[in-house]
């Protein structure tokens, strides 16, 4: 039984649970694109397709992109 289910928790734990993650965050950015734009994707579209691609290194990507704190009135380097 355990070896049936391994792979398909390998799998959820590398594909699903990031996937999931980038889809239900509140700092994926909006599904539609802004106003303007001539690309037909949002910026939670292009984090999902980095997710399904790159796997878990797409996650860390958005992870690391979304999960910086900018506090008002700093500057970087400062």
């Amino acid at each position: 039984m355990a070896r049936e289910l391994t792979p398909w928790l390998i799998l959820f734990a590398l594909y699903g649970a990031p996937l999931l993650h980038v889809m239900l965050s509140r700092r994926g950015g909006p599904w539609r694109p802004p106003p303007g734009t001539r690309c037909p994707f949002g910026p939670r579209a292009g984090w999902v397709v980095m997710v399904l691609i790159l796997g878990p290194v797409g996650w860390l990507m958005f992870v690391m992109r979304n999960g910086r704190r900018s506090r008002p009135g700093r500057r970087p380097g400062a």
